[in-house]
């Protein structure tokens, strides 16, 4: 049931071809934008205050990463959240090294409080500092195990009335009644930078077709990073190889290649 539901999702995107706004960090912009157009949404990197209520009010969901924060962009990530709300579109956040200094860990609580239809995609440490517990982080690498954040999850589900996705070695869909858990991927993933907001945008484009748990796009992208890496001869690479395998994804592949456990979240 939950890998049909996850392939009707990757039709539908090809389908609607949703714009996802995304207020990311200068390192990944690129890579995110090329991500969305090969899986068939539509992005657009708008960081103007002057035209996000405009923009929101025909985009389909709302992506914010913190990765490169700053004074002038904070208030600009509020006011987008805002218009998100005022519009009914999905929020993802990305607390992009929370944990790593007060100013991320504030952010991305003041962003969280704010957003009415909420999704937090980060790794381990990211989502254990945002819940409020102690996280080993090194920057924006996380040095805790996906598993290890399960109890942050449950705990931010519940003050957020957010969607949960750990995402790891080991990647964790949590929601208030499930906790599906994905073993796809490569270990070559992580060498590449922003691979995690590359799936933070993807969240962004299933959300705005209906999926606001992050399920279909945790399993697309680690059902294409497993491909890309068949193929890869190194992170240069398979950040190549990723685009292209997103583009010729096909349902039969998440089919015959997921690996996912659901349970309930008691």
């Amino acid at each position: 049931m939950l890998i049909e539901q996850i392939t009707q999702a990757l039709d539908a995107v090809r389908q609607q071809k949703p714009l996802v706004v995304n207020i990311t960090n200068y390192v990944v912009m690129n890579n995110t934008a090329n991500a969305l157009l090969a899986i068939g949404a539509s992005p657009i990197m708008a960081h103007s205050k002057q035209e996000m209520a405009e923009m929101l009010s025909f985009a389909g969901a709302l992506v914010i990463n913190i990765g490169t924060l700053d004074s002038v962009w904070t208030p600009r990530m509020a006011f987008a959240v805002e218009q998100a709300n005022r519009n009914n579109k999905p929020v993802v956040l990305d607390p992009v090294g929370c944990g790593a200094s007060n100013l991320r860990t504030a952010t991305s609580r003041q962003l969280a409080r704010l957003a009415n239809r909420l999704i937090i995609r980060g790794n381990a440490s990211e989502i254990i500092a945002l819940a409020g517990e102690q996280a080993q982080s090194k920057g924006v690498d996380a040095l805790d195990s996906s598993d290890a954040a399960l109890g942050a999850a449950k705990c931010l589900v519940k003050e957020y009335g957010a969607n949960v996705v750990i995402s790891g070695e080991t990647d964790y869909i949590v929601t208030e009644n499930r906790i599906v858990t994905l073993s796809n991927g490569h270990a070559m993933m992580p060498y590449v930078t922003g691979m995690g907001c590359t799936l933070t945008a993807l969240t962004g484009a299933f959300a705005a077709i209906g999926d606001d748990t992050g399920l279909a796009a945790t399993a697309v992208l680690g059902v294409a990073g497993e491909i890309a890496a068949e193929q890869a001869r190194g992170p240069g690479s398979l950040q190549l190889t990723l685009l292209d395998t997103l583009y010729q994804l096909k349902p039969a592949d998440l089919v015959e290649r997921l690996k996912l456990q659901m349970s309930k979240n008691a």
